[in-house]
This record gives structure tokens, C-alpha cells and sequence, in this order.
């Protein structure tokens, strides 16, 4: 843990980037320290007063958030080597100069921002979410057992962040792989009950190209979570339902 007191200062080096094509470039930055303070309040500190370490004039640093109560997964970055939500990491933790790099894993949009669509089109492409008519009253849903609402339960608090793709060694462009996310995802929907109607088609793709067969079972994604879901496990049970699946359909695919 670094001691700020003694010089009241918080140093930055941050990796920026003008737009999708430049070439990227390092900013140092040197502010005011206050108790207290986490990565997004040094940030909106540099965007009062864009001036680095040097004193040279420069633009306010991009970057993403929204919730700031670690909910929303928008102000994901790399904090020294580390992939993490800017709006829970406090300043008091973290050695100096602290190092804010966007992800790696993703396209940067500009500076810490990055554009998360790969994880977004991985979802539609799992269909994961519940079809369902809301023209109507349907009634009540079916019951679901206390054992799937707790499996569940922590599955859907998922916030997209991208953590685990960003740690992972197979999410690459060279596999393709969709990471874990995606994959817990299809747990979630293929647990409840109407989205059961469904989990065939979800398991086809979950084997598709980049699908769950590139997983490297290196587990990093469970180690950097900030929610705590259980992605290996997740990924475990998704594979054997998915072997199960196809061995099912290949057996029965002249019927």
C-alpha cells in the first residue's frame, strides 16, 4: 500500500490514444492528493485542469463510467497491469506513478475508452435472453427451486464489464473465442424455466467457431471477476451440456 501523506501528490501515467487510428502516446500527470480518492476522481480531476506533470497544456483524458458504485462495468481499464473498475479502486492502495491503460482485448475509441461490441454480439449471437410474448398476461411463470435461483442469482449480476476477456490468453483474433462471459450467459437462460425452450439453439452456437471448445481452462477469469461468478464452473457445465448436445443430435439427426 502506498503512503500518499508525505507528499500530498498522486502521480499518473496514463496511455492515451486520439482516435481508433493514431498511434498511441504516454502522459504523465501529477495532482493534488485527497483522502479518499479513487481512479475516476483523479480523472475528473485531469478533465478540470488538463495540464501534465510538466506543465504543458493538453486535452481532457476520455474515459468511460456511469454507475460509479461498481454496477455498470463502463469504467473497466488495465490499473497497474491490472484489469479493474476505475470507481472501486481507491488511490491509497495503489503504488505510484499509478498506470491507466484501456484493454487490450477490445477496440480504443479514444484515450481509457474502449468499444465492447465483440462481447455484445456474442450474446445475440447466443441468444441469450427469454423469447417470450409480452403482448398479453401470460400468467404466472413456472416455479424455479431454490437451488436454480441461487445458481442464478449470481450469474445475472454479469455487468458485461469484459474483465475476463481482457485476462484471458484465448481471446485473441487468431481463436476467436468468445471468452466467459457469454458462456456463463448461456447457464443463466439455459437454468430458467422458458429460456429452456431455447437452450438447444444456444448450445449449437456454443460450439460454433470461436465457441466454447477454444476455452484453455486457464481459469484467469475467475480470478479477476469483480462479482465473484463462477465462470470455470460455468464453463465446465456448459461444455459437458454442450458435448451431451451434440452427441444427442448426431445420433438422432436422421429422425
Amino acid at each position: 500500500m502506498a503512503d500518499h501523506d508525505s507528499s500530498k501528490t498522486i502521480r499518473l501515467r496514463i496511455k492515451r490514444q486520439q482516435s481508433p487510428g493514431c498511434e498511441p502516446r504516454w502522459e504523465e500527470f501529477a495532482i493534488a492528493y485527497k483522502e479518499g480518492m479513487n481512479v475516476i476522481s483523479c480523472l475528473m480531476e485531469i478533465q478540470r485542469n488538463p495540464v501534465t506533470a510538466s506543465g504543458e497544456k493538453t486535452t481532457p483524458v476520455a474515459w468511460e463510467a456511469a454507475c460509479l458504485e461498481e454496477v455498470c462495468g463502463a469504467c473497466t481499464m488495465r490499473i497497474n497491469g491490472r484489469v479493474r473498475q476505475a470507481c472501486a479502486v481507491l488511490v491509497d492502495t495503489l503504488e505510484q506513478p499509478v498506470i491507466l491503460e484501456p484493454m487490450t482485448k477490445f477496440p480504443v475509441v479514444r484515450d481509457l475508452a474502449v468499444d465492447r461490441q465483440t462481447l455484445f454480439d456474442s450474446l445475440k449471437r447466443l441468444r441469450c435472453w427469454i423469447p417470450i410474448d409480452g403482448t398479453y398476461d401470460l400468467g404466472p411463470g413456472p416455479r424455479q427451486s431454490p437451488e436454480d435461483q441461487q445458481a442464478m442469482y449470481v450469474l445475472s449480476t454479469c455487468m458485461t464489464c469484459g474483465s475476463c476477456l481482457e485476462a484471458c490468453p484465448q481471446v485473441n483474433e487468431a481463436t476467436g473465442f468468445i471468452g466467459a462471459a457469454p458462456i456463463a450467459q448461456v447457464r443463466l437462460f439455459n437454468l430458467h424455466p422458458t429460456g429452456k425452450m431455447h437452450a438447444g439453439a444456444r448450445l449449437r452456437e456454443l460450439i460454433a467457431g470461436g465457441g466454447i471448445q477454444n476455452c484453455g481452462k486457464a481459469q484467469n477469469c475467475s480470478a479477476v471477476c469483480p462479482k465473484h461468478i463462477p465462470l470455470s464452473s460455468s464453463i465446465a457445465s456448459m461444455a459437458r451440456a454442450a458435448t451431451f448436445h451434440a452427441l444427442k443430435e448426431f445420433f438422432h439427426k436422421d429422425e
